[in-house]
């Protein structure tokens, strides 16, 4: 038997023109045997123009409703509802994404496995797809010493038995995380707008000493598709490099800057023979006219900071093994290359 938890919970969700997702997370949210007396449903909604809100609103379940009048992204419409969780004494704050549906048992296992330890700060639900529910969305997510994440065992079979476990980030599809932490570190860096949020909020989590787990038990099912479009991959590498910029010490960003110069011109290549290299330029110029903000970030992350470099590489990966973006180029010399230049780095760096 799961025991039951006793923490309040607020269970945030953001919508955008969500109206063909949410049904069936919602009704699977009724379905959950999380104590209802203990979580308060929060649905930020970014000016959907569609009927997401009159669905929400008809639901079974009682939400507290944000309504923006712009889309404040992911990151923003996220810490709308951590503002909103801290008036309402809440314990944790859930993220679920609109295109999940939960099993009965994932919240349960979730606040259980964070209360066994104080230095548990957040814990991710095992992501599966859907519809194909016997493969895997997110085991964990892997993360890369120059900044790159991604699922882990992404399309695998699902591997059943096995106890919570650490990993560099936490999924904001389905994630619960402390208040008493986020109090320390913030939720999202709203700079990010969308993707690598998450990147970054586990990579604070860390710095201020606390750990961040899987929870295989938790089991949430995830309508997740790769789709490639330009905007997307602006977002996503102009967010690595800032994630990567502001984390890292001085010391250790001078020490991968070979290697990050490699890659950076290996992904120049792959985005002109994408097509979106001049959202790879957009990228940079947006890190060269936000210096001054780097530079003011880098500066709290470094009061924030209780543990070394060392031991947040502990966690970090070299190879990027997602087979949506996997080639041969990718697998057979930039991977081997990159996990050697890692293995020496790890030697080199102890502070």
């Amino acid at each position: 038997m799961i025991p039951v938890p006793n923490k309040k919970v607020a269970l945030a969700i953001v919508s955008y023109n969500s109206s063909d997702k949410l049904k069936d997370c919602l009704a699977s949210l009724v379905s959950q045997n999380y104590p209802i007396e203990l979580v308060d449903y929060i649905l930020v909604d970014n000016d959907s123009q569609d009927d997401s809100v009159a669905i929400v609103e008809a639901s079974e379940l009682s939400f507290k409703i944000i309504r923006n009048e712009i889309n404040t992204g992911f990151a923003g419409a996220n810490n709308q509802a951590f503002e909103l969780a801290r008036e309402l004494g809440a314990d944790y704050l859930v993220l679920l994404n609109d295109d999940t549906i939960v099993t009965p048992d994932w919240l349960n296992h979730l606040i259980v496995t964070a209360e066994s330890s104080p230095h548990v700060a957040a814990v991710q639900a095992k992501l599966m797809l859907y519809p194909e529910k016997e493969l895997i969305n997110s085991f964990g997510n892997a993360l890369t010493f120059l900044g790159f994440g991604y699922c882990n065992c992404y399309r695998e079979p699902d591997r059943p038995n096995i106890a919570p476990f650490e990993v560099a980030y936490p999924s904001g599809a389905a994630v619960a995380i402390k208040m008493s932490a986020l109090q320390k570190t913030g939720l999202f860096d709203v700079k990010f707008f969308m993707y690598h949020e998450d990147v970054d909020l586990g990579w604070r989590l860390r710095l201020a000493g606390y750990q961040v787990l899987l929870e295989p038990q938790a089991v949430v099912f995830h309508k997740y598709s790769f789709a490639k479009a330009d905007y997307k991959y602006y977002h996503m590498d102009r967010n690595r490099l800032l994630v990567y910029f502001k984390n890292y010490s001085f010391w250790t960003l001078l020490l991968l800057m070979p290697a990050f110069k490699v890659m950076e011109l290996g992904i120049c290549f792959f985005a002109w023979r994408s097509g979106w290299l001049k959202h790879k330029f957009s990228g940079y110029w947006w890190l060269l006219k936000h210096w001054r903000y780097i530079l003011s970030e880098r500066k709290k992350i470094k009061q924030l900071r209780v543990v070394s470099d060392r031991e947040i590489l502990r966690l970090l990966v070299a190879e990027i093994n997602f087979q949506e973006v996997n080639n041969p180029l990718l697998t057979k010399i930039v991977n081997p290359i990159m996990k050697i230049y890692l293995a020496v780095c790890k030697q080199i760096i102890f502070w």
